[in-house]
């Protein structure tokens, strides 16, 4: 090898050693817009999951509260108010089940 070409060796290696540090920052500020937007999914699964919990509470009080006023009214078909509730409530309880884990889903992605 002759003079120039290490010259042009030389030259290219401390071309490249000079855009390292931009090339390393990119991937940082990659890193850390990708650690905001898993803190953004965390944080709506975690609103989604409390939302669906509250709404299954509030439906199933209102579903029992309803079945409790009505077998107050009419006492001789309390059976099947009461069978009709459990059905209901479960149903409630399977929606947010499936809404839950859509909201963990969402905060592990």
């Amino acid at each position: 090898m002759n003079r120039s070409m290490l010259g042009r060796i030389a030259a290219l290696a401390g071309l490249a050693l000079a855009f390292a540090p931009a090339a390393f920052a990119a991937d940082a500020e990659a890193a850390t817009a990708a650690a905001s937007g898993n803190a953004l999914a965390n944080l709506g699964g975690a609103i989604g999951a409390g939302l669906a919990v509250i709404g299954a509470g509030l439906g199933i009080g209102r579903v029992g509260g309803s079945a409790v006023e009505s077998m107050a009214r009419q006492p001789e078909v309390a059976g099947q108010i009461n069978t009709a509730m459990i059905v209901t409530a479960a149903m409630i309880e399977g929606a947010a089940l499936f809404a839950v884990l859509g909201g963990f889903l969402a905060a592990i992605k």
